[in-house]
């Protein structure tokens, strides 16, 4: 009889120890083919709580921002129903796709993932998709042209599609044209009629060094609107790689004492100054071709623009604290005739504290 019961006490504890517990009527959903012009497609994963207490859902989480899910948000009693739906949005998003969901629940096993897949059949693609920039009559692929390097001597060449989207023809021209760069208008388009602008950068006729930016107006029928701008960017450097070994061994060096300043804590509105002090290790005179800082708040001056083999300078770094507040990683970015380190980066880093802060 003892038996019977220790027995049966056995059976019976696992039982009431056993929880919530979350059973899904399937983990994985297949769409098949979805068209991508019929917007966002939709599922639901229903689930029963097989346990013996209250089933709550903490909380859900989709692997990206094209799955948004929803779910049951009161608590399951046992024996009772809920699901989790899940939107996947396809735009833009041609061709195979599997995400996952993350259900977290209070369940003794906590987390449980689901998973959506398909295949988007991508929509046909509209003048504004192809031409995604607006300039008044014309649209183009893109209003930022990126030459990325151009070396000294070199003169590189991109072109830039467009289309008239007006009515009427339009004769396309360029104005504020600095004398490094050469259009080449493809003329007056007629109405949905694409065109070509071809850009050359001659970064020999550039007095400049590094990251620099122009802009130019697109000229509609001779008139430029506030909007009709194109950005051309490009990083001038030297081209160090017809240099023999010999060359490279007499080259300048440049070496720095320090790469960072920690000013540690300061208060707003102050300024703090720092020299980097750097040497010229190599065997022919060191140029300081160009220093730039990551923002106005920081201003640099080199002591010396040619320093000689063996001789030493600095260059001035002057924080202005201004109205920041908390962390604050500044950089310059200097850039010399040194073959194997061309340009360096200077950190000026420190905390800003905010007013009434002791």
């Amino acid at each position: 009889m003892l038996s019977a019961f220790l027995l049966a006490a056995a059976v019976s504890l696992p039982a009431q120890q056993k929880g919530a517990s979350i059973s899904f009527d399937k983990t994985v959903h297949d769409f098949g083919k979805i068209m991508e012009a019929d917007g966002i497609a939709l599922c639901q994963f229903g689930f029963t709580n097989t346990g013996n207490i209250p089933l709550v859902i903490t909380r859900v989480v989709a692997s990206c921002g094209c799955t948004t899910p929803e779910w049951t948000r009161e608590p399951i009693p046992p024996g009772g129903k809920g699901f989790v739906k899940a939107s996947y949005n396809p735009r833009n998003r041609p061709g195979k796709f599997d995400k996952t969901i993350t259900v977290m629940t209070n369940a003794p096993n906590p987390n449980t993932v689901l998973r959506i897949q398909g295949d988007v059949v991508p929509r046909e693609l509209t003048v504004e998709d192809i031409y995604p920039y607006s300039m008044e009559q014309v649209r183009l692929k893109s209003n930022h042209i990126p030459f990325v390097k151009v070396f000294k001597g070199q003169e590189k060449t991109l072109l830039a599609e467009m289309i008239n989207v007006s009515q009427e023809p339009v004769t396309i021209g360029f104005g504020k044209i600095p004398p490094h760069l050469r259009f080449v208008s493809p003329g007056t388009l007629k109405p949905q009629e694409k065109g070509i602008i071809e850009i050359s950068y001659d970064a020999g006729k550039h007095n400049d060094w590094g990251f620099v930016i122009d802009r130019v107006e697109l000229l509609l029928n001779g008139k430029s609107t506030a909007n009709s701008r194109l950005t051309i960017s490009a990083t001038i450097e030297e081209d160090f790689s017809s240099l023999s070994p010999q060359e490279i061994a007499k080259a300048p060096v440049i070496a720095f004492k320090e790469t960072t300043f920690d000013f540690g804590n300061m208060k707003q509105r102050n300024t703090v100054e720092y020299d980097f002090v750097f040497t010229n290790n190599g065997k022919s005179d060191l140029l300081i071709r160009k220093i730039n800082a990551s923002c106005g708040c920081t201003a640099v001056k080199p002591k010396d623009n040619l320093v000689k083999p063996g001789e030493s300078s600095s260059i001035k770094a002057v924080f202005n604290s201004g109205t920041f507040q908390g962390r604050q990683n500044k950089s310059i970015t200097v850039i010399t005739n040194d073959p194997k380190n061309p340009q360096v980066i200077l950190r000026v880093t420190g905390n800003v504290q905010p007013p009434g802060t002791n």
